[in-house]
């Protein structure tokens, strides 16, 4: 049987509306309340309905990221810190995968999972400015990639050419004088070709 709220206040011999101060973090309960309180949810293992929670503020804690690959271990392991990043402030991930194809990217970017989520996280291989242009979906959108859509959305990019550059300059520093890159196939993404410019 589920713990309430109603619950934990009876066995600390508190109301209800204290309870909900506590999980819901308010700064007006006294630390000697507060602990009094935990103390109960942690005996009794009450966990709140994040569900009741999240319709009450109007979303669904969930972010949707969508990468190409997810083979790829660059991918895996970005996917794992938005989940880890995700997870610490109470939503969770939502992973699809795009295969880097355009019409997949399209679906993505345009919202068909607009109404279970509350922003989505794109990395983009094939993906054009005028398919982002027409965009008429409300859910907050931050692209991942190198690829400047010169649009109004959040856009977290690495600079390949100056990255490359640092790492060759780094190895030779330690003396090697002889330098091969190994990753993506050159034909197959722009982030590739930057990196051995």
């Amino acid at each position: 049987m589920r713990v309430s709220l109603k619950d934990v206040a009876a066995h600390a011999g508190v109301s209800v509306k204290t309870v909900s101060n506590v999980v819901n973090d308010y700064p007006y309960v006294t630390a000697g309340m507060r602990e009094r309180v935990q103390r109960s949810i942690d005996e009794l293992g009450y966990r709140p309905n994040l569900t009741a929670r999240h319709l009450r503020k109007g979303r669904t804690g969930i972010i949707a990221l969508a990468l190409p690959e997810l083979g790829n271990p660059y991918f895996a392991e970005l996917a794992a810190a938005v989940i880890d990043a995700a997870a610490a402030h109470d939503y969770t991930v939502l992973l699809d995968h795009t295969g880097g194809l355009r019409e997949q990217e399209i679906l993505v970017s345009q919202g068909f999972r607009a109404r279970v989520i509350d922003g989505l996280i794109l990395s983009p291989i094939e993906l054009e400015t005028e398919d982002l242009r027409d965009r008429t979906e409300n859910v907050p959108l931050v692209l991942l990639g190198e690829r400047d859509y010169d649009l109004p959305y959040d856009h977290i990019a690495i600079d390949n050419v100056a990255a490359a550059r640092a790492a060759v300059r780094h190895l030779i520093g330690l003396g090697r004088r002889e330098v091969a890159f190994i990753g993506d196939r050159l034909g197959r993404s722009e982030p590739a070709q930057l990196r051995v410019r």
